[in-house]
């Protein structure tokens, strides 16, 4: 009998291979289906986290608002009408009569602007920023509870833009103070507000730098930046800390379209706390004096004058009989410290004497021809001929600081006696002079006009506009000779 053959189940083994190969398919999909559903899913911790962080959000909220007050302000203005394209058209007469036939009569207009302010005190005293209430013929304050009141301005300062107003009730809720100057770059703040007049607006963000200058603001600016949005009607709010504790307040934006672009300033509080306090006791800021010119101490003039480090300032030069001369300070002079402060700069030094209390007594550290030494001066105030002598003019000689011409500065410096008018004691960096005034200058003449020393300046600085022209005659080097301070 013939053998028979044997054949394999070839289909049998396709089968198999097909079910391993489609159970391991099903096994890995499986696999990827449960971490990719362990991945979506918001884990418990990660959500008591976040119920954590809201809800602190909202209770710094909750705590703030009813501190942070509307401000609406109505002015007076006068203008002129647009002339009438028909002014002597009978039919157009019939129907609008002659309020078009006069146009250069002037009409008052009423003006309205928004902003906001903080309580500061329970009797009725608010702060906020000085171009929210300047030339106010009325203005009303609401509260976050939606009452209404009266304002009056108790004092304004232009020189920081601040302001203080005053409305008839009490026992207000009070924001509490933070230390500003502890604020550090990266810090979570809050700004609340009324911005385009939309009542109690919150806005959070991290403050980006601090310590801000020079950025043309006012004429004391040490200000914070943030990234909590700020739009017109800001002015004047509250920038606080995470234990609501207000560190700033809200002034003004960087922007090249007039809304939020992510640069806010705000006005530190302890210089707000210290500016406030002076307009409430004297209705003015009561500023301290040195009575120094100063320089940014580059890495040239530390080596020169034996610094190692480059914090600190240089006295260009001192002013007579100032409280720094009768202490004994002398051009040269490298201040480092005030009170135990460093100064890093001279705005920082600037800062510090005008928040200090005239007929206080501070202590300088400095360093004189290389030795450490320190100095006492007995601080005094801040004179209105001071301050108009300190470079603050809103035209082309903004920034220079002049002192009359005595007869010891003519003997030390050469002068000739026919020569007479004041002298160039400093001249800030971004001062439209700079570059062509220099130190030392004597300016005889503005605009053909003599200048004999520090009243006649005065005068013809007063009549002088931002946007015109000067002629200067200066005295330099042994010749005199005219220079021109071109607006811009």
């Amino acid at each position: 009998m013939a053998e028979r053959k044997r054949f394999f189940p070839f289909g049998i083994l396709f089968i198999l291979i097909g079910l391993i190969v489609g159970l391991g398919i099903a096994s890995q999909l499986n696999f990827i289906a449960e971490g990719t559903a362990k991945e979506d899913t918001i884990t418990p911790s990660s959500v008591e986290y976040l119920s954590k962080t809201n809800q602190a959000m909202a209770e710094i909220v909750a705590a703030v608002k009813p501190s942070v007050v509307n401000i609406s302000s109505t002015s007076k203005v006068k203008g002129s009408m647009k002339q009438s394209p028909f002014p002597d058209d009978p039919l157009f007469r019939r129907f609008f009569g002659d309020r078009f036939s006069s146009p250069d009569k002037p009409r008052e207009f009423k003006r309205s602007g928004l902003g906001s302010g903080v309580i500061f005190d329970k009797r009725g005293y608010i702060l906020t920023n000085n171009h929210v209430v300047k030339g106010a013929d009325e203005i009303k304050v609401k509260l976050s509870d939606n009452r209404e009141f009266k304002g009056e301005v108790i004092g304004s300062d232009p020189k920081t833009d601040l302001a203080v107003v005053k409305i008839d009730t009490d026992n207000l809720p009070v924001i509490q103070l933070g230390d500003s100057d502890a604020l550090k770059p990266g810090e979570t703040v809050l700004a609340i507000g009324n911005p385009f007049g939309l009542n109690q607006t919150i806005t959070s963000g991290i403050v980006s730098a601090t310590g801000r200058a020079n950025v043309g603001i006012a004429d004391y600016e040490d200000f914070i930046q943030t990234d909590a949005a700020i739009n017109p009607g800001n002015s004047g709010g509250a920038l606080v800390n995470i234990k609501g504790e207000l560190v700033g307040i809200n002034t003004a934006i960087f922007s090249t379209t007039g809304g939020y672009q992510g640069i806010g300033f705000a006005i530190p509080s302890n210089m707000a706390k210290s500016i406030m306090e002076s307009l409430i006791k004297n209705g003015k800021v009561v500023r301290g004096w040195l009575g120094i010119y100063i320089q940014p101490l580059t890495p040239e003039l530390a080596k020169q004058f034996g610094i190692s480090d480059e914090k600190g300032v240089l006295v260009g030069d001192v002013i007579e009989d100032s409280p720094a001369e009768k202490s004994g300070i002398q051009r040269g002079d490298v201040i480092l410290e005030l009170n135990g402060k460093k100064v890093e700069d001279p705005r920082s030094l600037r800062n510090m004497v005008a928040g200090i209390d005239p007929n206080d007594e501070v202590t300088l550290k400095l360093v004189r021809e290389g030795q450490p030494t320190t100095v006492r001066v007995k601080i005094t105030e801040l004179s209105d001929e001071q301050q108009r002598l300190s470079g603050n003019f809103k035209n082309q000689l903004s920034g220079v600081h002049v002192q009359q011409v005595t007869p010891d500065i003519k003997k030390n410096l050469d002068i000739p006696q026919r020569v007479s008018g004041v002298i160039v004691t400093d001249i800030e960096d971004d001062s439209p002079a700079d570059g062509i005034l220099m130190k030392d200058d004597i300016l005889m003449e503005i605009n053909r006009k003599q200048v004999k020393g520090i009243k006649e300046y005065e005068v013809v600085m007063s009549k002088l506009k931002a946007e015109e022209n000067i002629l200067i005659l200066i005295f330099r080097h042994g010749s005199a000779f005219y220079v021109t301070l071109p607006a811009k």
